[in-house]
């Protein structure tokens, strides 16, 4: 679980409601049913018409996923390419084609590898298939930036439905002020909607498809290394550099208890 996405999102619409009431406001002038049924039925109705059905319908897995923290694996992935590298170097690279991987993008590039590819047309095989991934993630977070441009647009056409109810309702001047009150609603459902639920939501999803991204393109460094015959203790320092410091600094410390070891092995502890 994403905790950042959950408290960021509840912290966002607590803080404008707390706000709102230590300025003496009541928490039931903010309820608005016709408000809200304007502004999210109207954003809905909008973005279906931009997008496929089935883009709609995975718009709940997909706000799940924004709420998730997928593991980073590209630590994992470094040694694992380390494993093919050095059993490619010592069995040949026709070895590799009974390797056990679970990932099904890696698995695809060691065969690729393995039916003995171009490694010019390995390269580009698997950065195509990377872009194809980008795109269809970008299809899915722009889908969220967009209901973010409908969502304010269809809070002010509430508000102008609302006034213009109110400007023929002129005969009750009583109740002009929370009629007004009540129109704007709209356009506030349709403000904090758009900033503090849709964007944030799409831009968390384009984080997620830019780390895996990342991850992709670590596995054709790392696979371009093996096919080209590199030393396996070159091919990880050429990946290191490659990871976050988070991760590089969770790698030090190992590093330093092997070397440690193998000084405490040596004749005299030198």
């Amino acid at each position: 679980m994403d905790i950042a996405t959950l408290v960021g999102i509840v912290v966002g619409f607590v803080a404008l409601i707390v706000a709102f009431l230590m300025e003496g406001g009541h928490l039931e002038s903010l309820v608005g049913i016709t408000a809200a049924m304007i502004v999210f039925g109207g954003t809905i109705g909008a973005t279906m018409t931009s997008y496929a059905l089935s883009d709609i319908l995975a718009i709940p897995k997909l706000m799940v996923r924004a709420m998730m923290t997928p593991p980073d694996r590209r630590l994992e992935l470094v040694e694992e390419l380390v494993k093919l590298a050095e059993t490619a170097r010592r069995d040949g690279l026709l070895a590799l084609e009974n390797y056990p991987l679970e990932d099904p993008f890696l698995k695809r590039a060691v065969m690729l590898v393995v039916d003995g590819t171009d490694p010019e047309l390995t390269q580009q095989i698997l950065h195509a298939d990377v872009e194809a991934m980008a795109a269809r993630h970008q299809r899915a977070y722009s889908m969220f930036t967009t209901m973010g441009g409908f969502a304010p647009t269809m809070g002010i056409i509430g508000t102008v439905m609302g006034l213009v109810h109110v400007l023929s309702s002129l005969e009750n001047p009583d109740h002009l002020g929370p009629a007004i009150a009540v129109a704007f609603l709209a356009t506030l459902y349709g403000v904090a909607s758009a900033n503090l639920l849709w964007l944030p939501i799409g831009n968390k999803l384009k984080l997620r498809s830019k780390e895996e991204v990342e991850e992709r393109q670590l596995i054709i460094e790392g696979i371009l290394g093996i096919q080209a015959g590199e030393n396996p203790r070159m091919l990880r320092e050429k990946l290191i550099v490659l990871l976050p410091p988070a991760a590089r600094a969770a790698r030090a410390p190992k590093e330093g208890a092997v070397q440690i070891g193998a000084r405490a092995m040596a004749p005299g502890g030198e």
